[in-house]
């Protein structure tokens, strides 16, 4: 790969197991490229791409080209020129996870593309979920909503002894009769563990159970395939990992849930035509899911975000963002008073650690006074999960392949100083 701290990167490789296949990979040339490109990497050490990526130029062009064109000839007619542009950035998505183009909707982010999926579901009291101990903390909190307002049971599958979903523990709970859908978390917003949802997958194929992934902190860090995911729905969110605009999304419907008729509760006139006072006709492809107020300039930019991932390579980020957070990781636990919080069978690009009697809020502050961006989360994002563990608070710093080791080195080395000074 040939950029920065080798024997890291190898002794990283090693830890997964991972087959590096050849190729042209993360050289120093092409990380100087990526980070001239990413106007904010001049003014600050950004390591909060769970939270939202720095934007590299050309999807910030695609943005704001389009709302100049929209201001200009006006945002109907703007839409109109940029027909065949728009059309390809579902193309670009469905290449991105291992789709088509028809299994593809736009959406306003993952939370929405998760809403629109599971209100395609009629459920009635006693009808269960099952889900995990680290899904995202809004889907828990609308797990809960419907078992109040349907009366619906969430049922949480137990964790392998190492951390993470067990997927054993879901074809348990799953085969109850009233289970009526499986939701996975892939990758916790509070954690860096990747969860099996491989094999929850293949639990659910098995079971013929429907299957939503939440793959929010999975698309632009890690491959995606939904076909190896064997899952019915992908929600995702552009501003993460994926490096796009805020306040735009995709997800993902299979033919199994198209072909079954599947469509959200409040479908409007984009997603289906009313073809009859009493009657409408839903949209054969995932646009179904679709609203009719389309943010055209945030599609594009998404659409950018895509094209521009899959220049990178998305094997290319995974290994080089996974190796900075393996650093980060071996770095931070050797500052006394803290605890490394990931665990499970692999990590990801996010790296969560919580230190003794001090409030990771504190950490947040002091690290965004020296223009280093991190963030906290706090025990109620993981509720269950925080609480088993006694966790409070945690530091959370989430590197990506335009990242540095010596960001990663300098953020850490803020951590220790305001550590040893308190």
């Amino acid at each position: 790969m040939g950029y920065g701290d080798a024997q890291a990167l190898t002794c990283y490789r090693r830890a997964r197991k991972v087959t590096i296949v050849k190729g042209i990979g993360a050289t120093q040339e092409r990380v100087d490229h990526w980070r001239s490109e990413t106007p904010g990497c001049a003014s600050r050490v950004h390591l909060n791409n769970a939270g939202a990526g720095l934007m590299p130029e050309p999807v910030v062009s695609a943005c704001i080209d389009h709302l100049r064109l929209e201001a200009e000839t006006g945002g109907y007619e703007a839409a109109g020129v940029r027909s065949k542009e728009v059309a390809s950035v579902y193309d670009d998505l469905a290449r991105l996870i291992g789709s088509r183009p028809q299994n593809i909707a736009i959406v306003a982010n993952a939370t929405a593309g998760f809403i629109q999926a599971i209100s395609s579901f009629d459920f009635s009291p006693g009808d269960v979920i099952v889900t995990t101990r680290a899904d995202y903390t809004s889907y828990q909190i609308q797990f809960l909503s419907l078992a109040d307002r349907v009366g619906v049971v969430v049922k949480h599958a137990a964790d392998l002894p190492e951390g993470g979903v067990d997927p054993d523990s879901v074809r348990e709970l799953a085969l109850d009769p009233r289970c009526r859908l499986v939701h996975v978390s892939w990758v916790p917003t509070h954690s860096g563990i990747i969860q099996d949802a491989e094999g929850v997958g293949q639990v659910c194929s098995d079971l013929g159970v429907p299957y939503l992934v939440d793959a929010c902190q999975a698309v632009g860090q890690m491959p995606v395939d939904v076909a190896r995911l064997r899952c019915d729905y992908l929600s995702a969110t552009a501003r993460k990992f994926l490096r796009g605009p805020r306040g735009v999304g995709f997800m993902y419907a299979s033919d199994g849930a198209l072909a079954r008729g599947d469509h959200p509760l409040y479908v409007d006139m984009r997603g289906a035509k009313w073809v009859d006072e009493g009657r409408y006709e839903i949209d054969q492809t995932a646009i179904r899911y679709e609203d009719c107020e389309f943010p055209y300039a945030l599609v594009l930019g998404v659409g950018a975000a895509a094209r521009y991932a899959l220049d990178v390579g998305i094997e290319v980020a995974r290994d080089r963002a996974f190796a900075l957070a393996w650093r980060a990781r071996q770095s931070l636990a050797a500052i006394p008073g803290c605890r490394v919080l990931d665990g499970g069978r692999e990590q990801c690009a996010i790296v969560t650690a919580s230190f003794s009697n001090i409030d990771a809020k504190d950490i947040v502050a002091e690290l965004s006074r020296q223009q280093i961006n991190v963030t906290a989360s706090l025990r109620w994002y993981g509720l269950i999960d925080f609480t088993d563990r006694q966790v409070e608070s945690a530091v959370r710093l989430s590197p990506h392949y335009y990242n540095t080791e010596e960001e990663v080195d300098e953020a850490v080395a803020a951590i220790a100083g305001f550590v040893a000074s308190r």
